[in-house]
């Protein structure tokens, strides 16, 4: 019930900020999902035994997804801030892990909702599409898992997960693919909307995967509690966190779709 409830508000606000808030209000709110994000990963890394810097992230991934001027090849400086931030560590063994764990944290959780805005600029369709076609993916996994799987997709990783219930959600997700965006970007033909989901839904996946192999090392049942039923917000985003990027890859891959 928990997990209705919760889904029951956190959709339409999801579908309210991409389709009709004012552009400003969107950055905004992609803005306190990142932070949220970011701020259960720097739990992860803590409970690693690193430091997480997680000031300096919040700074560095705002600055990431607000700052115009904040081109793809700033990301190099990344490593310089990291790195400097470790000499703050006692235990200089750890500084190196800490300084890999941070950079890949703003990669992780900033870099993706960067994606995302610039998904949503080009169209807040890309955007929906990118994030949609895990909602269905998760939904047909689950119940095809139920109901024909035996063969576990990565049992030390997520034991319930199988190979039958992967294999149904990307077919749900080339499915909805293929009859959205045809409809609402008719440049796209169907099997340019099937690649798409592929990639997107097949992302989402190893996404979720991913975030789970970092909670079993931080010891965590759930990266957070602010989602009742849901955990945390990694929890939940795992995947967009994933497919956003994914998604973004392939369009500029392709002149032709953009």
């Amino acid at each position: 019930m928990k997990r209705v409830l919760t889904a029951a508000w956190l959709v339409p606000l999801g579908t309210y900020s991409i389709f009709f808030a004012p552009h400003w209000l969107f950055v905004a709110v992609v803005c306190l999902l990142a932070v949220f994000c970011f701020r259960e990963y720097a739990r992860m890394v803590e409970n690693q035994g690193m430091l997480s810097f997680s000031i300096s992230g919040y700074v560095a991934g705002l600055a990431l997804l607000t700052l115009p001027e904040m081109g793809w090849t700033s990301l190099a400086l990344l490593p310089l801030l990291a790195l400097g931030l470790s000499l703050r560590a006692e235990d200089f063994k750890t500084g190196f892990a800490s300084a890999g764990a941070f950079t890949l944290g703003i990669l992780y959780v900033f870099g993706a909702w960067r994606c995302g805005i610039s998904l949503q600029e080009k169209s807040h369709h890309w955007l929906f599409f990118a994030v949609a076609l895990n909602w269905a993916g998760d939904v047909a996994a689950y119940y095809t898992g139920r109901a024909f799987g035996k063969h576990k997709l990565a049992p030390s990783i997520s034991p319930g997960k199988t190979i039958e219930g992967a294999v149904g959600g990307i077919v749900a997700s080339v499915i909805f693919g293929c009859i959205y965006l045809p409809r609402v970007l008719p440049a796209i033909g169907l099997p340019e909307a099937a690649l798409l989901s592929i990639i997107g839904n097949v992302a989402g996946q190893i996404g979720d995967l991913c975030e789970s192999a970092l909670k079993r090392g931080a010891g965590m049942k759930d990266s957070g509690t602010m989602l009742a039923g849901h955990g945390g917000w990694l929890d939940r985003l795992d995947s967009s966190l994933f497919s956003m990027p994914a998604v973004y890859w392939a369009l500029l891959s392709y002149a032709r779709w953009q």
